[in-house]
């Protein structure tokens, strides 16, 4: 039995998956966590429903699902902001998701169920943490 002590990026992956699951009722079928200094991207992989991904096969539903998890991501951000800040110990500066599944910019959610949220944070945390949980 493993009994060390979580990583900020464990927790920042368990607060992530278990929001993302609580705003959406959709689990991601795995968490990538990246903290290098200031920046801090979340990686939700298989975070699209079944419904979603095939509504983003067509240009007009692709446009529904970004515009749907950017105004999510905007309207339910401050919690994970807030938890982020709290596992860290610093606040978050700035955050944001953007779904651009064809260009590869910053991204939110691809049509392949993949969704990044990347934070920038008002102070370095110490250390480069990654850590990835899948779905038991």
């Amino acid at each position: 039995m493993d009994t060390s002590t979580p990583t900020i990026a464990d927790q920042i992956a368990v607060t992530a998956r278990t929001l993302q699951h609580q705003r959406t009722g959709h689990m991601p079928e795995s968490v990538t966590v990246v903290l290098e200094g200031r920046t801090l991207v979340i990686t939700l992989h298989g975070a699209l429903s079944a419904a979603e991904q095939s509504l983003a096969r067509s240009s007009e539903g692709l446009a529904r699902v970004q515009e749907y998890h950017r105004e999510l991501f905007q309207s339910s951000c401050d919690l994970l902001r807030q938890e982020i800040g709290r596992i860290t110990g610093t606040d978050v500066h700035e955050a944001s998701a953007e779904i651009q599944p064809k260009t590869g910019a910053v991204i939110h959610t691809f049509t392949t169920g993949t969704m990044v949220q990347c934070f920038q944070l008002s102070d370095a945390a110490s250390g480069t943490y990654a850590h990835r949980e899948e779905e038991a």
